[in-house]
């Protein structure tokens, strides 16, 4: 049997790593009274993430062992060769931060528009048609979202100091 490439250890990793939580799953307590069961969702989201691995082992396997990536060849060896290289996934994170910084501040619906359209500003570009573009999308996503748990669902988001309710 040849040798199986990262990606085909890794699916695996991430089969076994669902299948424990999976079964971990039945330890969540079931309530007393008739509503839907708290494991419910987790399952829901195991088995996807389950289904994904396996399409990414059945795709590593058929991909053959692999050999040296070539984004790996072209990695810098210096401090600055290294931050922009790693720009864009250092930028996502260091947003991500300021979001959950802010979320207190801001609230579950502005910071999450201004959170989503500074990360495809950062990402796609900073052209007036991009902004604007970046800027429907961020309304149209996150008002949806924030809609469909406020107001369907009745789940209660965190809101803002700056202004209570939203």
């Amino acid at each position: 049997m040849s040798r199986m490439n990262r990606d085909a250890w890794l699916a695996v990793f991430l089969l076994l790593f669902t299948g424990f939580m999976f079964w971990a799953s039945f330890e969540i307590r079931e309530p007393d009274y008739g509503v839907l069961a708290p494991s419910v969702w987790p399952r829901v989201i195991l088995i996807i993430f389950g289904f994904l691995a396996t399409l990414l082992l059945v795709q590593s396997l058929r991909a053959g062992p692999g050999t040296i990536d070539e984004g790996e060849k072209d990695r810098p060896s210096s401090v600055k060769g290294y931050l922009v290289y790693w720009r864009n996934p250092i930028v996502c994170f260091g947003l991500f931060a300021a979001y959950l910084a802010l979320l207190p501040v801001l609230g579950m619906l502005i910071d999450g528009m201004a959170f989503v359209f500074a990360l495809l500003g950062a990402l796609g570009g900073w052209t007036p048609r991009n902004m604007a573009i970046h800027a429907a999308v961020a309304v149209i996503t996150v008002g949806g979202m924030w809609s469909l748990f406020t107001f369907g669902l009745n789940v209660l988001l965190p809101t803002g100091m700056l202004i209570p309710g939203l």
